[in-house]
């Protein structure tokens, strides 16, 4: 009996854990989709998927930030500034707000999707960072939202104003800040935003400001900065800045947007304009980098990074299929005939994959590397939804182009 009692009191613990999971930064907990924890349901429908709370915002693409009792979003407000807003988890009740100075009218043909603000910010436990479409990046208290320091790359760096805004989602490692800015790479102290080295410089403006976000790999027996430029997948030596190896990718308007992945030592892209890429990184003696195409695939993707689950990544290409592409050959496994809308986000738990795409519009599929394979799909907005999910425990929050809606699985 108390064997039980004591069995049922850590399913409890365990449950209460896993329910107050964070999701500090872009992609969640370790920066590429992948969440454990409490195993999803099959089901998208109520009552297996319940709202909890939905709160109406001025337009943002930023993803949620989620703590164990908050949640902050970001929204730009009558066109003219940039609100963060921190709201309590269990209620949606607003906490503190923050606000500055904020907007820019992006190029003609992609206007149509809105000049707000797009990258999505980090959370380290106790700081707040977040990019402002300026290009600045503000550092905030969590808890009270108090301004700590901000950097503002164009006056400070003489930069060109970014034509698409700050599209980076600020990495924070260690006593660090790494963010694609300023038409460079930038590695700032967190606690001062002070520079500690800058690498890559472009020229910036239209063809200069990344799309991309930084990811922190071990990679050819070796710590390093993934950075994707427009042009350039590179890796860079986080301590010294130094620019380690470059490869050139090829995209149409530089539109590399993928965060770079990583799998078994290879590093995967796909580009709007390009090819489905794998490279193979080795370390060769004297301390010289080798990248060497391992497969190209005609597919191309966009603006979405995929997945990866059992050595298959499952990708949204640009001609709006999804797809299953095998890591180790380069090989289509499945590509659907049906479209399935302009972009998704995706997040896998074990070999389960949510994905939500612009139209407001959930889908939860199996990992299957035989064939498309869907569980569930959910209308759950009217309006569109660019922001990338947040899932943090038995919660899910969606930023909706004017609202942010907390939902709870059962």
């Amino acid at each position: 009996m108390i064997r039980s009692s004591l069995t049922v009191l850590l399913l409890i613990a365990g449950f209460a854990r896993s329910a107050d999971a964070p999701w500090p930064q872009w992609r969640g907990p370790t920066r590429d989709g992948q969440v454990k924890g409490l195993a999803w349901p099959d089901s998208l429908e109520e009552p297996a998927l319940q709202q909890l709370w939905r709160v109406e915002f001025g337009p943002s693409y930023s993803g949620p930030i989620v703590t164990e009792d908050r949640v902050f979003t970001t929204e730009t407000k009558d066109k003219t500034e940039e609100v963060v807003t921190a709201l309590d988890r269990a209620t949606g009740k607003t906490l503190w707000q923050a606000r500055w100075p904020g907007s820019i009218s992006v190029p003609f043909f992609a206007r149509a999707n809105g000049s707000w603000i797009r990258s999505t910010p980090a959370y380290d436990g106790e700081n707040l960072y977040v990019a402002g479409i300026r290009d600045v990046l503000v550092c905030l208290s969590g808890a009270d939202g108090k301004e700590l320091w901000r950097v503002d790359f164009v006056t400070k760096f003489s930069t060109p104003l970014p034509d698409f805004g700050f599209v980076c989602s600020p990495l924070v490692d260690g006593d660090f800040v790494y963010v694609q800015a300023g038409a460079s790479c930038f590695k700032l102290d967190k606690k001062t935003g002070k520079e500690v080295w800058r690498c890559l410089k472009d020229a910036g403006g239209m063809y200069g400001s990344a799309f991309s976000s930084p990811m922190m790999a071990q990679v050819a027996g070796r710590r390093q900065l993934l950075v994707q430029t427009r042009e350039n997948l590179a890796g860079v030596d986080p301590e010294s800045g130094e620019v380690l190896w470059q490869q050139p990718v090829q995209a149409t308007r530089g539109m590399n947007i993928l965060t770079p992945v990583v799998h078994e030592g290879g590093l995967f892209t796909s580009a709007y304009g390009g090819k489905t890429l794998r490279f193979d990184l080795t370390n060769a003696e004297g301390g010289k980098y080798s990248v060497t195409p391992a497969w190209t695939n005609k597919i191309e993707g966009y603006m979405s990074t995929p997945v990866v689950i059992d050595g298959h990544a499952y990708l949204h290409l640009r001609n709006q299929r999804i797809a299953c592409v095998d890591l180790k050959t380069g090989k289509t496994a499945w590509m659907t005939d049906k479209s399935y809308g302009k972009y998704w986000n995706l997040v896998a738990n074990g070999n389960k994959i949510l994905a939500l795409d612009e139209r407001g519009k959930l889908f939860l599929l199996r990992a299957n590397a035989e064939k498309y394979d869907e569980i569930d799909t959910r209308s759950i907005s009217k309006q569109e939804c660019w922001a990338h999910l947040a899932v943090a425990g038995d919660n899910i929050y969606v930023r909706e182009l004017n609202a942010l809606t907390a939902f709870r699985w059962k």
